[in-house]
């Protein structure tokens, strides 16, 4: 085994995925881990690469817009362009976020509404339903 590669499972319990997300980034040509046989060997850049895609993934970008951010790296343009496309595609994701975050607030709002005009419909109709019990006996 190469010197500071890693296996599938020392993968998974590092970034706390599954053997089947690493195989499908794999397929998806994210990461590129090294063949020793049957056996993956992950590399640091399969590490760090990883780290970007987890990352990325919880911000919302798709696998393709990860896909060319990681392309990017290797422009030699000291990764001035990966930033750049990153920051941008991290401004709209960031402007998407907000305009979901108002809208759950408007949405908690107005679910609150609705339950308390539920609570006291059901405390209406629980002290109906006593009145009557009272005057059946």
């Amino acid at each position: 085994m190469a010197e500071n590669s890693k296996l599938i499972r020392e993968m998974c319990d590092e970034f706390s995925v599954t053997p089947r997300t690493l195989r499908f980034y794999e397929a998806k040509e994210l990461l590129f881990p090294l063949r020793e046989g049957t056996r993956r060997m992950f590399t640091k850049r399969d590490s760090a690469r990883l780290k970007l895609i987890l990352q990325g993934k919880r911000f919302g970008f798709s696998l393709e817009e990860i896909r060319q951010l990681l392309n990017m790296y290797d422009i030699d343009d000291q990764q001035a362009t990966q930033w750049k496309e990153t920051y941008r595609i991290g401004n709209e994701r960031l402007a998407d976020m907000k305009k979901q975050s108002e809208e759950l607030t408007e949405a908690i709002k107005d679910l609150k509404v609705q339950l308390a005009r539920g609570q006291t419909l059901i405390e209406k109709a629980s002290k109906n339903n006593q009145k009557n019990k009272i005057h059946l006996n």
